[in-house]
């Protein structure tokens, strides 16, 4: 079953922004996108209202649509929920050891794919990997709650690696190679080490900032 027109329009527009293909101020136009979908006008303007309310998209009479540009604020709030929740779930997920075959494989079958695309720079599938690759150490802690923070912060975290990786392939490079020492850390059971790693990448996409 195809999704409503305004679903699609949503999930579009929503991909343009998080993507860095809608760069902060840009104006986006209702009939525009309308055109490029094959739909009316009215389930975009729906769409937009959607995006407005998740403040990616600020809504002027008269003056469009524009893209809500990521302050400096909101890039250190997401970071420091990163910091937070990483470390407490790297902690708790090694908290009897290793971390389980499973999750090992899934960490390394990840970074596989990061070796692949790394090359493709920040318009390639590495922002996702990246991200994915996160969120597994975050499952693996089996702390809904962190797990349900992190889901929520997902956009924000897209977004905001898109724009860090965009300062050059050498951010790729420096990330991969701290996502292979994590998933060193978390095959050892080495809590400490791995929340210490977690902090300094962290920590260093504040100071790309």
């Amino acid at each position: 079953m195809s999704l409503p027109a305004a679903d699609r329009a949503y999930r579009h527009t929503k991909s343009l922004i998080l993507s860095g293909a809608a760069v902060g101020g840009a104006v986006l136009s209702e009939v525009a996108v309308a055109d490029e979908l094959g739909i009316s006008r009215t389930p975009v303007h729906e769409a937009f209202l959607r995006l407005e309310s998740e403040n990616l998209l600020a809504l002027a009479p008269r003056r469009g649509a524009s893209v809500v540009p990521m302050a400096p604020d909101e890039s250190r709030d997401v970071l420091e929920m990163r910091e937070a929740i990483e470390c407490s779930t790297a902690r708790r997920a090694l908290s009897a050891g290793p971390v389980s075959p499973e999750v090992l494989d899934e960490m390394h079958r990840n970074l596989a794919e990061q070796r692949e695309t790394a090359g493709d720079g920040a318009d390639g599938r590495f922002p996702d990997l990246d991200t994915e690759f996160h969120l597994i150490l975050v499952r693996a802690s089996r702390n809904a709650t962190a797990v349900q923070f992190s889901e929520l912060l997902r956009d924000r975290q897209h977004r905001l690696r898109r724009q860090l990786l965009q300062v050059g392939a050498e951010e790729i490079t420096s990330a991969l190679a701290e996502h292979e020492l994590m998933a060193a850390a978390a095959g050892a059971g080495d809590a400490d080490e791995l929340c210490r790693l977690i902090t300094a990448h962290i920590r260093r996409h504040r100071g790309v900032l």
